[in-house]
């Protein structure tokens, strides 16, 4: 039951009040000035006050009760002239106004819709709260990077938006994508993961939409992984990897919120949050034809840009720490001694896999593979910039193909360049498609 705190200095008018608020069902207390309701001890839900009153007037009140309560509900009765005055008090905070006379179901109806709306800052301010409480838990540092993204996750997780996590390989997309699910109003439902890049082409429709019996041989009833994701989250990674002529037809999905399954006309609702992963800049993918300009629009409601490890400094031995603890566990062996000449290589070290390679050391730290001189910083390279880079981009080009199954189309989209690009320089590193 909702506590109401009438103020008016109006006797008559006040009790009035106070009988149709207490009539539709509501906790009520009447006040005869704004000081003896800002001092009363009980906190409540909503303040109903007229906006002229000897003493304190109702903007004064609003003002009191912001400084303490900011997501206190206060609504202001006016008179005719008071209008100006009363905009002026929404703009400070008050959550609406009603001007006299004024019909008792529209008073009602707004009372009503204030409660709504503060119980919805409520609640979004306990998710927010919980996040932050869980992302302390598993965003392990107190850098100013690992900060700001828990306070980015924090903001988005409660909205009903899709959002784009970018990053570069390792940097841990998937576990704020898990954050945010577990911190939102779909925690309860499925969480359901799809690699976009390890996924054959031939299949990727089938697999995301599903199929009914009879539509090919052999086929029975079968939902896609959109349906799997009802009433939770999906989460697409390397989405930058989708086929193209796929795009469309989950375009179209996203935006009816429904799926027809291969071989039926039938819509089947669909009702979940999308978050995609990518290493990839989309927007950038848009102009050369590799990725739909609709679908990046459609998707990219909002952003999280996850920091690489090199720049989180002190929070890589921590989170090294952290990692070798958990290997040692599950080693069943003890935890070795991380000495402070570790803990500075390990901040020197530029940890191009992220957290991907960081954990991998731990586990070789922990089972005596890489010693502690081994975490330094690799030795100056003799070749030149030139020859480095044309390394680094011929291990790029292997990985991708690997991973997209020696399929150069969906490769050259992952890599984010025309296809003809690609088959030069693998011609030109003479790497070998199986």
């Amino acid at each position: 039951m909702a506590l109401i705190h009438v103020v008016d200095d109006d006797a008559d008018h006040l009790a009035a009040l106070c009988d149709l608020l207490q009539a539709r069902g509501y906790a009520v207390a009447g006040f005869a000035s704004a000081e003896s309701a800002y001092a009363c001890a009980a906190t409540p839900d909503l303040v109903l006050s007229d906006l002229r009153m000897p003493g304190w007037d109702g903007l004064d009140l609003l003002g009191h009760l912001r400084a303490r309560h900011p997501d206190l509900a206060v609504v202001l009765l006016t008179g005719h002239g008071d209008v100006p005055q009363a905009v002026r008090a929404m703009r400070l905070g008050a959550e609406d106004f009603l001007e006299k006379p004024y019909d008792g179901a529209h008073l009602i109806a707004v009372v009503e819709r204030a409660l709504r709306n503060a119980e919805t800052r409520a609640e979004v301010a306990r998710l927010r709260h919980e996040l932050t409480r869980r992302s302390e838990a598993t965003l392990l540092g107190q850098s100013a990077a690992i900060q700001a993204l828990r306070a980015r996750i924090a903001a988005l997780a409660p909205l009903a938006i899709d959002i784009v996590v970018s990053g570069e390989t390792g940097t841990g997309k998937e576990l704020v994508a898990r954050a945010i699910h577990d911190s939102s109003s779909r925690h309860g439902g499925p969480f359901v993961v799809i690699n976009c890049a390890a996924l054959p082409e031939a299949l990727f429709e089938i697999e995301m939409f599903g199929h009914v019996a009879g539509a090919f041989p052999g086929a029975g009833d079968k939902p896609g992984k959109l349906e799997a994701a009802t009433g939770g989250t999906l989460v697409l990674d390397e989405i930058e990897a989708m086929p193209h002529a796929v795009q469309g037809k989950f375009l179209r999905a996203l935006e009816e919120r429904g799926v027809v399954r291969l071989g039926e006309n039938h819509l089947r609702p669909l009702d979940l949050r999308l978050i995609a992963l990518t290493r990839a800049d989309l927007r950038s993918l848009t102009l050369d034809g590799t990725f739909r300009p609709e679908l990046y629009f459609r998707i990219a409601g909002s952003g999280i840009q996850m920091p690489p490890l090199r720049e989180t400094g002190q929070d890589i031995p921590l989170i090294f720490t952290h990692f070798v603890a958990e290997a040692a566990r599950r080693a069943a062996r003890p935890v070795p001694t991380i000495d402070y000449a570790l803990r500075q290589r390990l901040m020197r070290r530029p940890w191009p896999g992220n957290m991907r390679e960081l954990r991998a050391v731990a586990e070789r730290f922990v089972l005596d593979i890489e010693q502690p001189d081994l975490a330094a910083a690799p030795p100056i390279s003799q070749e030149t910039l030139a020859e480095r880079v044309a390394a680094f981009e011929a291990r790029e080009i292997r990985s991708t193909l690997e991973r997209c199954r020696g399929n150069t189309e969906r490769a050259a989209q992952v890599l984010g360049m025309a296809r003809r690009t690609l088959n030069d320089k693998i011609h030109r590193y003479g790497i070998r498609v199986e």
